[in-house]
């Protein structure tokens, strides 16, 4: 494969699209390689980038299924889980605290600061 066709930004031919274009048509790249990129100059650093599919290769999204549906169902509920006190936070846990807020605050009550009633 050579060197991938440059555009400036706004200047793609048609026939392309980004992955979001792409699923907003109801396709996905469906495998195939990326077929250009577009540029989008900035000031003071480097061009943002992003890459392009052609659309005639493009294949339609995959439908959701059943299990699908419930496998996403069980993994978003799996980032509510606070892993200290076991508890459904009703709210997807912050990477940087790794605990549920009231877990991870570190208030008067307790010796390990926690403010959680469970921990």
């Amino acid at each position: 494969m050579g060197a991938l066709p440059v555009y400036r930004w706004r200047l793609a031919p048609d026939g392309y699209a980004t992955r979001r274009q792409l699923r907003a048509l109801g396709l996905r790249p469906g495998g195939q390689d990326v077929a250009a990129q577009i540029e989008r100059p900035r000031r003071r650093r480097g061009p943002l980038i992003a890459y392009l599919y052609r659309v005639d290769l493009a294949k339609p999204v995959r439908p959701m299924t059943p299990a699908r549906r419930a496998a996403l169902a069980k993994a978003n509920a799996a980032r509510r889980l606070c892993p200290a006190c076991r508890r459904d936070a009703g709210y997807v846990i912050p990477a940087a605290l790794g605990t549920c807020v009231p877990c991870a605050d570190p208030g008067p009550n307790g010796s390990d600061g926690s403010t959680c009633e469970q921990c």
